[in-house]
């Protein structure tokens, strides 16, 4: 239970990598208030399911790209556990245009969601972990989309390119108040949030050519977002963590299995 009474908010939590954030905080011992935008059926069975492992949990309804909505969240977290110890921002959205045609509301959208809700939380809870005096952890989800320019995802990339700047920048500001910022960049997970752009067969088709042959699990980046916020890395600020089955690897060039 290496989070045992630990209080923690998670951004985009009803679903996917930030519901399996959300369980593997409970299993290590934290309390856990679970942010949501519309799903109010997941959020619920995330909270049942953060009980269940015994861990207290608090519904939190906020679109993270309206601030004062978000920093509402963060009081009551507060409120019911008292005290703010591990921060995850999680929460993003994405449109898939090309620049020539991309419908311009869905752009801000994605920069409104994936780069600005993450700012308004990394703030808020820094502010917060700092008056409270006892340091704290953040860890922020961002993407290989950062470094990779996928086509059709220009504002995707853009938002999440900056995230990892703005990671890397709070670390140095917040290292003197003992609060710990990094980031995650998970690869191609088995989420709801993919059947956006992919049927199942093509998540099927497209899985067997990565280098482990398979999409990740919410759950196993989950375990990965927990070691960043606990003790075991305790002196890691400032990095990012690649959890993509070798995704950024040049899999297009795999040998076959005869090894040709």
């Amino acid at each position: 239970m290496k989070l045992q009474g630990k209080n923690a908010l998670v951004t985009g939590a009803s679903k996917g990598i930030g519901r399996g954030v959300c369980l593997e905080l409970a299993k290590l011992g934290a309390n856990v208030g679970i942010n949501y935008r519309s799903d109010t059926a997941g959020a619920e069975e995330v909270a049942e399911e953060v009980r269940r492992h015994g861990g207290q949990a608090v519904l939190l309804k906020a679109d993270v790209s309206d601030r004062e909505a978000l920093e509402a969240n963060f009081a009551e977290t507060v409120e019911a556990f008292g005290s703010l110890d591990l921060f995850v921002s999680n929460a993003a959205f994405s449109d898939r245009e090309r620049l020539l045609e991309a419908d311009l509301d869905g752009f801000r959208r994605t920069i409104d969601v994936s780069m600005w809700g993450a700012f308004y939380g990394l703030r808020k809870a820094a502010q917060i972990m700092s008056d409270q005096g006892t340091g704290g952890a953040i860890t922020i989800v961002s993407s290989p989309h950062a470094v990779i320019p996928v086509p059709t995802a220009m504002a995707y990339n853009m938002a999440k390119a900056a995230i990892d700047h703005m990671a890397r920048t709070a670390a140095i500001e917040l290292a003197p108040h003992r609060i710990r910022v990094n980031t995650i960049h998970p690869g191609w997970i088995d989420t709801p949030g993919e059947r956006k752009f992919f049927t199942e067969e093509q998540l099927e088709e497209g899985a067997k050519n990565l280098p482990l042959g398979r999409l990740g699990t919410p759950e196993e980046i989950g375990r990965a977002v927990c070691y960043t916020l606990s003790e075991d890395a305790s002196y890691m600020t400032g990095s990012t963590l690649l959890i993509d089955g070798g995704v950024s690897l040049p899999w297009w060039s795999k040998r076959d299995e005869g090894g040709q």
